[in-house]
């Protein structure tokens, strides 16, 4: 996580700049310059990774609520996601953001968490200062599975597609092709935007780590099926609080990604189709793309009702975005050096360096993941 923060950051920033800069997300801007079949195949291979996670988020969340209040675990997962749609698809836009925003308190119940359970620190910076590598199929699919968590093409599209929301909202602000002079203070607010959010999602991140390396593995559970043996696991060595805190994290957690799942989803296809697009229009407006985000929700909620394993399903969806993700960023960075494209607000040459090698590795990852898997 230590060293994935400024790939991922880097990248983020990238996506922002390419909407504020082209007034398009990047579906649009890859369905006007570049071929269809990529991006088809780009926007087919994010539907599916999209539409497993939004189930296994609903399905996390269901466990959680149960655990704190009891009843049927798949009923509320089916209210959370009615609710889920019900809130993109009415409220308007601004208000919507606002909400998310508050969303995010919810992921300091992870740093609560943490605090009331026993760390050995002095191992978690090791492990956090020096990496360690092995051979094996498993390792590289974790590697892979959690650079598809942090370096995602869903983040990506959304990133993009809300600079192009904001200047939908706000009218003073335009394209950056359009209007150089605004070049300074776009850039300025997205970098602060990007990086704080960026470092805030890691540590985050790290946090539910080392809650999990010091709590669960440390007792021998490895094999995690559900949220609520991951929880239940939990509460002997950490205590209620630190139960009651993680399942709050849980479902605050799916509050907030299940809209940019199921949101990038919307954008993607119906940029991809030339749809209207938009969180600003009103549902009658832009009926195919707000059906989208319907449908990808409807379908992780179905997820729930069938044998497939939440928590493995979105083990291996983090794993399809790790492999989607090279794809989109080799062209997001091809993208990203064209005045035809950017106009004269082209991304300095240092941001594309450590774009371009953020695809590299993220390609490299993908690479030796497969060729171990292959090998057995």
């Amino acid at each position: 996580m230590l060293f994935s923060y400024p790939l991922m950051a880097v990248v983020q920033e990238i996506s922002a700049r390419i909407g504020r800069t082209t007034g398009r997300g990047i579906a649009g801007n890859m369905r006007k310059y570049y071929p269809n079949w990529l991006l088809q195949s780009v926007v087919l291979l994010l539907l599916i990774a999209n539409t497993i996670n939004i189930g296994a988020d609903l399905g996390a969340m269901g466990d959680a609520l149960k655990l704190i209040v009891g009843g049927p675990a798949l009923a509320y997962a089916v209210a959370f996601g009615v609710i889920s749609v019900i809130l993109q698809i009415f409220l308007k836009y601004t208000r919507y953001v606002s909400i998310l925003k508050w969303f995010t308190l919810s992921l300091f119940a992870y740093f609560a968490t943490v605090l009331v359970v026993s760390v050995p620190w002095a191992d978690v910076a090791r492990g956090m200062l020096i990496p360690k590598f092995t051979a094996g199929a498993n390792f590289w699919t974790s590697v892979v599975a959690i650079l598809g968590t942090t370096i995602s093409p869903y983040l990506f599209f959304w990133q993009a597609s809300q600079e192009v929301e904001d200047e939908k909202a706000k009218p003073e602000r335009q394209p950056l092709k359009d209007a150089p002079e605004q070049t300074e203070n776009a850039v300025e607010r997205i970098r602060l935007d990007t990086y704080v959010g960026m470092a805030f999602s890691n540590i985050v991140a790290l946090a539910i780590m080392i809650t999990a390396g010091a709590t669960l593995h440390a007792h021998g559970v490895t094999d995690i099926q559900s949220t609520s043996q991951a929880a239940e696991a939990l509460k002997p060595v950490g205590g209620n609080f630190a139960f009651i805190i993680f399942a709050v994290g849980v479902i605050g957690t799916g509050l907030l990604a299940i809209p940019v799942l199921a949101g990038s989803a919307g954008y993607a296809l119906g940029e991809a189709r030339k749809w209207p697009v938009g969180l600003d229009r009103k549902p009658l407006e832009a009926k195919a793309f707000y059906a989208t985000i319907a449908v990808a929700t409807v379908v992780g909620v179905g997820l729930n009702f069938t044998p497939i394993n939440p928590i493995k399903a979105l083990y291996w969806s983090a794993v399809v975005n790790g492999v989607v993700a090279v794809p989109v960023m080799a062209v997001m960075m091809a993208m990203t050096a064209r005045p035809d494209i950017m106009g004269k607000a082209t991304v300095p040459l240092a941001l594309r360096v450590v774009g371009w090698v953020a695809t590299v590795v993220m390609a490299a990852a993908a690479v030796v993941m497969i060729g171990q898997l292959i090998r057995g």
